[in-house]
């Protein structure tokens, strides 16, 4: 403000006015050689106006903002950043109005609608679309591990209930988009731009969202009339003023904290009557209802009931002919006017209703006001599935009436993380001649009150309590028996709808392991040592206690050995540490990490660079880790071990392994990666079933981008060296991760000069490998092509066994169909891939480039990303072996 005039005083305002008015010298104060460079002066003008938009729709990505300064994408002429300082000039007459103008502006507010175009992104700051009272916001509710779930919730109570949420409950990452379309309604995109999910069944073009304040967002066409709306497609919850059709279904998340589909459902059936089942997953075939309210009219099915209403007072009936009703509960609601009311299938099986406040005064938190089933243990059982808990395992209520799921005793669940799992026993049952009887191996465990209503195969009456034990631990077969007015059923495995409850009257009796040892209960002890031995022992030690010159001995002993180690854990600690903060990770010792893979147990893959085991550790970061070892090394040891370690440890970007630490003890070099749950991209694309084309793609680009940060952004640049699927990693969103990059200098090949330099595998190696040439990043770039090749194929490069030889190379083939104009045999009747042929032939052609047996005709990986993504112009590629072409 003091050096420059009024007019010239924000920064912003003065350079647009530059800009409309073509008065750019005035910005760049007479810099001659900024004048010089007039084209790029004016696109960054131009760039800087479009990133200070009002309108965040209208604001470009960082991606796109770099192409646009690169050059790389065109700059379209960018409007008025502030559009209503513009409006505000031609609305000041309006103001001499707006006494008479305020009653009816109170009507007209648009408080709660969203436009076409609005926008919310996944963000730790991200803002909501709020109803009007703001007790509904429709937005990214964030969850653990920085995912965000899309979805609708209570915005005015402590905890932000989630009534509602999209794409069936799956989480995004950070970045993902939703916005608002004329056409397609709501559309939710991943950080790449890739449609994830959209709004069904819009009919007609949208005009406007409408966030209500009963929690239903609403789209709406220009009549005002509704195109789609959430309440339309409910997830696991009902709020009061929605209705459900028959042919409705809620269906439960897994957990309390994972909204995925769970395995119960709640079905308004086409014939009126309501349902709570089981779900077969993933399958999602519906098992026997555990609950029935009993509405239906066979007679007059038609019209029998028409719909299941949840009135805005908090009551929830069914609405029958001749607006009959038949309420799910009885009993008096509080009101509506001082309590939220919500309805949920929860993840447990159990449909509720419960109330809120509205007000932070007394209890703060949801209570339930009525359930059904009364008691979900002890409901209807159904042949079909495992019932409400697991196989094997034991539904309980507890003090709140919810149930719980235990396995017995000698058993534990099948997934330690599923607490509503089925139960495996820790000890073998079976039927295998041995010396011992089963009451030698078995005890029977008595459990009161309890039953498993299936799975018997043998009924035994009259019998006594006595009989009926006896015979079960006297049959291999018999896992269990259930003893009720004196009948015997004897059960084998797997049980289903365990159930204990003071009302039951059967009492079980289920067969464990003698000791419940988790061994096998076939194993016989080992012997005790003989008597005599322990006589000759005695005797010895008490000889030796009896001289001095052995306590002498001893003490002297004692005191050596733990200096020693003192000394020594002292010079490890202080050597531990300095790594520590030589490379910014973990230092782990051997020994951990020995324990951590419980000594080295389970191989996840092998490599040239060594094995990788599957390890769990606490490292901040997961459970699970890959534990890279290292077999084969320069011979500069520790410091340069320490030097590459470094390196790779400053490397941090999305589509790369991250390092967690390392291990520098003695002659061991030992890698710890994060753990990739989904496998090799080898295993994903060289699979039974080919995976989807766009997910092809978005691997493709992952790559890509990877890549290119390794060679042109990360602090020191990193050449690969081994590009190919099986150093391609998927994460738990399939997205591509790469792995060993930064290892090559790390590995020693004991063999000639010539051969050192060769490092890669066949097939992906570039042709200068073999010409002693000077490794550049243009072989990880021919790797690549290479690589893209087989993702867009979903084969591998070299297959001489399954096809002909003209066909066993990849990268001739490829080239020959593209010569040639016949792409479609590369992908096999991928009829995903044959509707996007621009986006294929695109793909194919830049995998030619890639290839060129001229390393400078090869793009580097910033124009291979660049092209990928359709930002630059991909030009016809040459042959990429011209010579050998010419000698056939």
């Amino acid at each position: 403000m003091e050096t420059s005039g009024g007019e010239c005083a924000i920064l912003t305002d003065w350079a647009c006015d530059c800009y409309c008015e073509g008065t750019l010298d005035a910005l760049v104060e007479g810099d001659m050689e900024a004048m010089n460079d007039r084209t790029k002066l004016e696109r960054f003008i131009m760039v800087a106006i479009w990133c200070i938009q009002e309108d965040m729709s209208l604001t470009p990505t960082m991606r796109k903002v770099t192409q646009m300064l690169e050059g790389v994408a065109e700059v379209m002429v960018p409007p008025c950043p502030n559009p209503f300082i513009l409006a505000m000039a031609y609305a000041l007459p309006c103001l001499l109005f707006l006494p008479f103008l305020l009653p009816f502006s109170a009507v007209a507010q648009s408080n709660g609608n969203v436009t076409i175009r609005a926008s919310l992104s996944a963000t730790d700051e991200a803002s909501s679309w709020l109803s009007p009272s703001g007790d509904f916001a429709f937005g990214f509710h964030k969850l653990d591990n920085n995912l965000f779930l899309l979805s609708i919730w209570y915005d005015k109570i402590p905890d932000k209930t989630i009534v509602w949420y999209a794409n069936k409950g799956k989480p995004v990452p950070e970045g993902s988009k939703v916005e608002l379309t004329t056409d397609r309604g709501l559309v939710l995109n991943n950080p790449q731009g890739e449609v994830i999910w959209e709004s069904d069944s819009i009919t007609r073009a949208a005009a406007y969202g409408y966030m209500n304040d009963t929690g239903n967002f609403a789209l709406k066409d220009r009549n005002s009339e509704e195109v789609w709306s959430s309440f339309k497609y409910p997830t696991d919850t009902l709020l009061p003023t929605q209705i459900m059709e028959r042919g409705g279904v809620l269906t439960s998340r897994q957990t309390e904290t994972n909204f995925s589909p769970g395995r119960f459902q709640f079905a308004f059936l086409t014939n009126g009557n309501l349902e709570l089942r089981t779900l077969n997953l993933p399958s999602n075939h519906p098992n026997q209802p555990y609950y029935k309210s009993g509405n239906n009219d066979d007679t007059n099915s038609s019209n029998s009931v028409s719909q299941l209403v949840f009135n805005e007072s908090g009551y929830i009936y069914i609405l029958g002919v001749n607006d009959q009703r038949f309420m799910l509960a009885e009993g008096e609601l509080v009101s509506a006017t001082y309590f939220y009311h919500r309805a949920t299938l929860t993840f447990d099986g159990v449909f509720t209703q419960y109330y809120h406040p509205k007000t932070s005064a007394g209890n703060n938190s949801w209570t339930p006001h009525w359930s059904k089933p009364d008691n979900i243990c002890t409901g209807q059982a159904a042949f079909e599935g495992s019932g409400t808990c697991g196989y094997n395992s034991v539904c309980r209520l507890n003090a709140y009436q919810r149930p719980t799921c235990e396995c017995p005793r000698g058993y534990t669940l099948l997934d330690p993380n599923d607490q509503f799992g089925s139960c495996k026993p820790n000890f073998i049952l079976g039927c295998e001649d041995g010396p011992h009887s089963s009451k030698d191996l078995y005890d029977l465990e008595e459990l009161p009150n309890t039953d498993w209503p299936f799975s018997d195969y043998q009924l035994l009456e009259p019998f006594t309590e006595g009989e009926c034990r006896n015979s079960c631990l006297q049959d291999c077969m018999c896992h269990v028996a259930i003893f009720r007015d004196r009948s015997c059923w004897k059960k084998k495995l797997p049980l289903s709808n365990g159930r204990t409850d003071r009302t039951e009257r059967s009492k079980a009796f289920i067969k464990v392991g003698k000791g419940n040892s988790p061994q096998s209960p076939r194993l016989i002890p080992t012997p005790k040592p003989r008597k005599k031995n322990q006589d000759i022992l005695i005797l010895v030690g008490s000889v030796f206690l009896g001289s001095s010159v052995f306590l002498n001995f001893i003490l002297i002993a004692a005191i050596f050995p733990g200096f020693f180690f003192i000394y020594k854990k002292k010079v490890r600690r202080i050597h531990r540490g300095k790594s520590i903060v030589d490379t910014n990770l973990h230092c782990f010792t051997y020994k951990e990490l020995a324990e951590a893979t419980n000594g080295f147990k389970e191989e996840l893959g092998k490599g040239a660079f060594g094995i990788v085991y599957k390890g769990e550790i606490n490292t901040g970061s997961g459970n699970f880790v890959a534990v890279k070892k290292l077999d084969r090394m320069v011979q500069e040891g520790e410091k340069e071990f320490k030097a590459e370690v470094n390196v790779i440890g400053q490397t941090h970007h999305k589509n790369l392994v991250r390092l967690i630490g390392f291990c520098n003890e003695g002659a061991q070099r030992l890698l710890v990666y994060e753990y990739m749950s989904n496998g090799t991209l080898a295993s994903f694309l060289f699979g039974d079933s080919k995976p989807s084309w766009n997910m092809r793609t978005q691997i493709a680009f992952g790559i890509a981008r990877g890549l290119l940060y390794l060679h042109e952004e990360c602090s020191t640049q990193i050449i690969h060296c081994d590009i190919k699927p099986q150093n391609i990693l998927l994460d738990d969103y399939y997205n591509a991760r790469i792995s060993d990059f930064g290892l090559a200098k790390l590995l020693m090949i004991g063999q000639s000069q010539t051969h050192t330099a060769i490092r890669g595998t066949k097939g992906y190696v570039a042709p200068e490998w073999f010409r002693n040439m000077p490794v550049t990043v243009k072989v990880d770039v021919y790797s690549f092509g290479v690589l893209l090749l087989e993702i867009i194929c979903c084969r591998r490069s070299v297959d001489m066994e399954t096809r002909g030889v003209e066909y066993a190379i990849l990268t001739d083939w490829a080239y020959d169909c593209y010569r040639e104009g016949t792409i479609e045999p590369l992908v096999e009747g991928d009829m995903e891939a044959m509707n996007d042929r621009t986006k294929l032939e695109r793909f194919i052609m830049v995998a030619i480039w890639c290839i060129q047996e001229d390393m400078s005709l090869r793009p580097t990986m910033k124009k291979v990303t660049q092209m990928l993504e359709g930002v630059i112009e991909v030009k016809a590629p040459p042959c990429p072996n011209p010579f050998t072409s010419t000698v056939g």
